[in-house]
């Protein structure tokens, strides 16, 4: 088995595409002629948005994300946290947390996206040297 998407329910995915390619540099895969499911390329991995529309039709009923308590979060990871961040808030991202370097050897900063969604961008983890 492998894991093949991630989907946030959004109310809009063609504009929603448009922020995560300009804030975060990622790579349209596919957008719907309907404009009611989209994807980003990730890897292995895809990012892709479903509408809040479709859902309701396919009798689901999903929530409104929340940053003050969130349930999940989405992460990239950079070289450049601070570079990244800026980008992404003109992007149009809300700015949760500017850059902080944490006690387990990681920078992170969080910000939302235009739909309420948290995501992380952050370095890669420094593994203490061993001995």
């Amino acid at each position: 088995m492998i894991f093949r998407y991630t989907i946030f329910y959004v109310d809009d995915v063609p504009a929603t595409l448009n922020f995560f390619e300009k804030a975060f540099g990622l790579e349209r895969g596919f957008l719907h002629e309907s404009g009611d499911y989209g994807e980003l390329m990730t890897g292995e991995t895809k990012l892709a948005f479903s509408s809040t529309a479709l859902m309701r039709q396919l009798d689901k009923n999903p929530a409104t994300p929340k940053a003050s308590a969130p349930t999940f979060e989405i992460a990239f990871e950079t070289e450049n946290v601070k570079a990244a961040l800026e980008r992404a808030i003109e992007a149009g991202a809300t700015l949760i947390q500017d850059v902080r370097d944490e006690p387990w050897g990681q920078t992170t900063s969080y910000v939302t996206d235009p739909n309420g969604y948290l995501v992380e961008i952050c370095s890669a983890v420094k593994m203490p040297s061993a001995g």
